[in-house]
């Protein structure tokens, strides 16, 4: 058994390393680019008119705003709670350990065309979403695609929405959206001297409440925890950054000149190349934002909006709050604390950075609290992602079945916790090789979505000048 879990980690491994490889990191970027020199910079000028729009959207002459099934904010929290996850704790870390502190400005880059790139495919989320028997709207890459893409290239376009939607499914049933985010929950209460059983029980109690409510249910929990959860970190990370306030000038410094110059090897750090930042920083603020995935326009196409536009400015916020704000907080504690030369690694890291300044206990109450929060919601995010897709495949009355089938995986994860404390097993290869799994069918989903953006380029700059050219006369408050 072990030889064949070990042949099957080296396979999915060398998958991985294929499909996240080079091609796909410039896609990402590439595609990151073209938009966002398309919109002229829209992250930047239009940024504190989203950040308006979180809080309020302007009231519009002649609609109710009655499309739709949840709030535009909801659907950002939704969004956010499943991209607010241990990628911002683990996957900073990750990056830092592997490419250095270099790893940091090319997570930020990434994040920055990412905005743009959240912006386009969550508006063409509601553009092109579509409406259903029972009232409510469905959309996402598949539906974009179908619709966008279909009329003139219908051969293509139906083999990328199918491509997307299996993989969306096996990331949000057997990758990211389950197993993965419940082994750090169970690995964080179990640092509170809780048995992990007894998480694996509740946790699969709790989510199966309210994911079989659907997405108003998961809407209305991450509205509550998000907000919350995201406060309680940065909170956290501001006051380790106060306390260690006379460092990061020199963090930053070393944070630029490693994104250009080989870093040395220091204490448990073993020394990266440039590549090695550049590579690890895309690839971990990818993994942790999302922006380009098409995970996101899966819940954005349910918003009640009066204009795409509109949505796609809020959830860019998303991109800006998830990497730019929290992961960057966590990069800097890792700098100025001097983590990042420990030979830790992943959470170890985040809370050895947390402990120096806040003392051990509350270093690790921090770090676990946090992870705790982060994949929960994270888990309610992708059901609700997968679920779109299987609306897409096997029609709206696949809901009640999906979610009854998405729980039973998550209530799966009981007997995988009692085997292995019966058996008494250490060995992390088969666990690993889940989160393995997870990034390939991301990157499964990334590169159909990334196509279509492309393609639909000139809708979205279409849809943003008619919204903003008309935006005084349609509006009665705006920018």
């Amino acid at each position: 058994m072990d030889t064949f879990i070990s042949k099957v980690a080296d396979f999915l491994n060398t998958l991985d390393d294929l499909i996240w490889g080079p091609p796909l990191l410039i896609l990402l970027m590439g595609v990151g680019l073209v938009l966002t020199t398309s919109l002229r910079f829209l992250q930047i000028r239009r940024l504190p008119l989203a950040l308006k729009y979180i809080i309020k959207l302007p009231p519009y002459q002649g609609s109710s705003r009655t499309e739709g099934e949840i709030s535009s904010f909801a659907a950002l929290c939704t969004a956010l709670g499943a991209t607010i996850g241990t990628g911002n704790i683990v996957g900073v870390a990750t990056a830092v350990s592997l490419g250095g502190p270099g790893a940091l400005f090319w997570m930020f880059l990434a994040a920055f065309f990412g905005m743009a790139t959240k912006y386009a495919e969550c508006l063409l989320a509601v553009k092109y979403r579509e409406p259903k028997g029972d009232g409510s709207y469905v959309g996402g890459p598949m539906f974009y695609i179908r619709n966008g893409i279909g009329p003139k290239h219908a051969r293509t376009a139906k083999f990328l929405a199918v491509m997307f939607a299996v993989s969306g499914i096996l990331a949000g049933c057997l990758g990211i959206g389950t197993y993965t985010q419940l082994n750090s929950i169970v690995d964080a209460t179990a640092q509170f001297n809780c048995p992990k059983i007894y998480s694996a029980i509740a946790i699969s109690v709790i989510l199966a409440l309210i994911i079989i409510g659907g997405l108003k249910s998961v809407a209305v929990a991450s509205k509550g925890l998000v907000p919350v959860m995201g406060l309680f970190y940065v909170a956290a990370a501001l006051t380790v950054l106060c306390i260690n306030i006379d460092k990061i000038p020199e963090a930053v410094s070393l944070i630029f000149s490693s994104a250009f110059t080989a870093t040395s090897a220091v204490g448990g750090f073993a020394g990266a190349t440039v590549l090695m930042a550049l590579q690890k920083g895309i690839a971990r603020g990818i993994f942790s934002n999302e922006a380009g995935l098409g995970s996101a326009p899966l819940v954005a196409a349910s918003a009640r909006t009066n204009h795409p536009t509109e949505q796609g400015l809020v959830n860019m916020t998303g991109t800006f709050i998830d990497t730019i704000i929290i992961c960057m907080m966590t990069g800097l504690t890792l700098i100025v604390t001097g983590a990042w030369c420990s030979s830790e690694s992943g959470a170890a890291m985040t809370t050895l950075a947390f402990s120096s300044a806040l003392g051990s206990k509350i270093g690790i109450a921090v770090v676990n609290i946090s992870l705790v929060l982060f994949a929960f919601t994270t888990i309610l995010g992708w059901s609700s992602y997968a679920e779109r897709c299987s609306i897409y495949l096997f029609g709206i009355k696949s809901k009640l079945p999906f979610r009854i089938i998405f729980i039973l995986f998550v209530a799966s994860y009981i007997l995988i916790v009692m085997y292995v404390d019966q058996n008494n097993i250490s060995d992390r290869t088969a666990i690993n090789s889940v989160w393995v799994l997870s990034d390939i069918a991301n990157g499964l989903m990334a590169f159909p979505n990334l196509i279509a953006l492309f393609m639909l380029r000139k809708v979205v700059i279409d849809e943003t000048r008619d919204y903003f050219v008309n935006f005084k006369a349609k509006y009665k408050s705006g920018n």
